[in-house]
Formats: C-alpha cells, sequence, structure tokens
C-alpha cells in the first residue's frame, strides 16, 4: 500500500517516519476511510505516498508541542472554528497558490492563504415528510417563531456547528437580536439538546419533534447505515436562508504546516485536492458540496435542489464564535 494510514490517533508514528521526497504526511481529524479514495488517485497519478495519522483530539495542542520538530506537511479538518484556532495557534505558513486561489472563492479560504476549504456544507432543517408542510419552513430568523413550539430538536447549543450558526445569526443581525432568537429556539425545543445531528433526525423519526438542525452530508451517511436507514427517509431537506441572505454554509478545511519537511509534495497534494477529479471523488464518498465551480456532486446531493450560500466571510463568524458562546451560555441554550 502505498498509503499508510493510522486509525488509532498516534501522530508519534509519523515522527519516526523518516522525511522523504516522494511523500506527504497529514494529521487529520477527519476519519481515515472518508478521505483514503481521493489519497490514493493522488498516490496513482504522482507516486507520492501519504501518510494519514488520525488525530482525533488535541490536534492544536500537538502541532504546538512539536513545533518545527512535526513530521506533518498538512492539517485537514473540519468547521471553520477549528481552522481559526490551527490559525491562532501560529503553526500554519500562508500558501500562495495561483490554482488554490482560482479553485476556491475567496469566502471559502483564508485572505492570508493559512488555510483553503476543500468541501462545504450545509446546515439545514430535516422535516418530517408529514408532519411539516411544504412551505412551512423558510427562514432561519422563523425557527424562533411560535408556530415551532416542542416542535424543534438540536444537539447541544455549544457545538462548533450550532455556534457558527449562531455567529451567522449575529453577523446578519447583531448581537441583542441573536440572543432574542437564540432563547427562541430554546423556547421551542421539544426536548433538552443532546446527541449528535444523526440522533436529532432520529428523534424526528420517532415523533419526539418534527424538525431537526442537521448537517447535509448525514443524510449520505444514514441512507447507507441499515440501522439508521429509516430516520434518513422518514424526512426531506430543507434549504432555510437568512433574511436578506442565503443558507448557512460551513466547510471541511486544509492547511499546511510551518514545518512541514515535504513542502513541494504537500503543494502538489493540495492542489490535487481542488482538482475536478478529486473534488468529484471526494464529495461522493462524503456527500458534500465541491468548492469547484462545476465540479461533479453526487447523485444524492445533486437530487436535493440548488440553494442560494449565504455570502458571510468563514473568517468574521470564526471571530464572533467567542460571542456565540457566550449568548449559548447566558440564554442557557443546554439546560
Amino acid at each position: 500500500m502505498s498509503i499508510r494510514i493510522n486509525l488509532l490517533a498516534t501522530a508519534a508514528i509519523l515522527a519516526a517516519t523518516p522525511a522523504l521526497a516522494d511523500e506527504v504526511n497529514v494529521y487529520t481529524t477527519r476519519q481515515a476511510f472518508l478521505i483514503e479514495p481521493v489519497m490514493e488517485a493522488f498516490t496513482k497519478e504522482t507516486g507520492i505516498a501519504v501518510n494519514l495519522a488520525y488525530v482525533d483530539k488535541g490536534l492544536v495542542e500537538r502541532l504546538k508541542s512539536e513545533g518545527s520538530r512535526s513530521p506533518a506537511d498538512l492539517v485537514m479538518t473540519v468547521d471553520i472554528a477549528n481552522l481559526n484556532q490551527i490559525v491562532e495557534a501560529d503553526v500554519l505558513q500562508p500558501v500562495d497558490s495561483a490554482v488554490m486561489k482560482e479553485a476556491v472563492p475567496a469566502n471559502l479560504r483564508s485572505p492570508d492563504g493559512l488555510w483553503y476549504a476543500l468541501t462545504s456544507r450545509a446546515r439545514v432543517v430535516y422535516a418530517h415528510k408529514e408532519r411539516v408542510a411544504d412551505g412551512e419552513v423558510t427562514t432561519y430568523e422563523d425557527l424562533a417563531s411560535d408556530k415551532w413550539k416542542g416542535r424543534i430538536c438540536t444537539r447541544p447549543g455549544v457545538h462548533d456547528y450550532n455556534l457558527a450558526l449562531l455567529a451567522a445569526v449575529i453577523a446578519h443581525h447583531g448581537e441583542a437580536a441573536a440572543k432574542d432568537w437564540a432563547a427562541g429556539v430554546k423556547a421551542n425545543l421539544a426536548r433538552k439538546p443532546e446527541g449528535n445531528d444523526r440522533g436529532q433526525v432520529k428523534a424526528v423519526w420517532a415523533g419526539e419533534c418534527d424538525i431537526s438542525l442537521t448537517n447535509t452530508y448525514y443524510m449520505g451517511a444514514m441512507l447507507a447505515d441499515p440501522e439508521q436507514k429509516a430516520w434518513a427517509e422518514s424526512v426531506r431537506i430543507i434549504f432555510p436562508t437568512f433574511e436578506n441572505g442565503g443558507t448557512h454554509l460551513n466547510v471541511s478545511g486544509i492547511a499546511m504546516t510551518k514545518s512541514a519537511p515535504n513542502k513541494d509534495a504537500a503543494l502538489k497534494l493540495m492542489e490535487f485536492l481542488v482538482s475536478p477529479e478529486a473534488q468529484a471523488i471526494y464529495a461522493e464518498k462524503n456527500t458534500e458540496y465541491p468548492v469547484l465551480a462545476g465540479a461533479k456532486r453526487s447523485e444524492l446531493v445533486e437530487s436535493w435542489g440548488e440553494f442560494t450560500p449565504d455570502s458571510v466571510d468563514l473568517t468574521e463568524l470564526a471571530k464572533l464564535r467567542p460571542t456565540a458562546l457566550r449568548i449559548m451560555e447566558e440564554v442557557g441554550y443546554d439546560n
């Protein structure tokens, strides 16, 4: 195998791997099976081996402690909050690549080249097919309306996905209005926030609530799981928008470390990952949206229909995360 994968999250194994001209080392919070196909395609095309280390927790701390001795060339993770934490840790170097800039829209990459999005996902409403009428869900703002009393399920408000959504509410309407919105959604919850995104869809299927806030790609994951397929089939995806805005997006992204011992190979991998071939493979495997305009989406993703992405800059949302966290705590969202 040309791809060495460590599923036990011990990046130290990579530290013991000598740097070669024909390899690239990647620390990732994305499970290996999600990204292995695209890495295999890269190795087949270039002959450059990819060493993947799955680092579930403590990624920033590990990079900081390793410093200039880190064997990691690239970091791959999800959510703008995680990308911003790595930026603030000062362990990255800017990548000034015409290929990356042309492929990745400006609002889906760092203005100074410290990170680039690879795929995007929308945070949307999963609505029960029978208990929620067509056109009943329209905007994110409407989720605070009394008509949803006892009908909404979400995972904890302090989770990164919900904090990013609340940060977008702040960006659109200001802090005071965002606090009212968070309190309104809390008042409409059918149960205490708990579990993950799939658990919310299960709750809709079970009749505990009528709608949930869930990322788009979980639909594909549930349909592929025999135990969860019925949950997915009980709901349909609806793309709410912000008033005078679009549907909230978040991303998976990639960045190059300061230490990068295989910088040239790492850049080749970054540029490959935004190619039409790689974007199609990545999007098909993860049922996420390609960032490259015109790249092929999976058949399932296409079936969800079109939507208008929100134009708020993700870097701005990352900066608003502390405010979003404070608001969630002030309104006692998870209590």
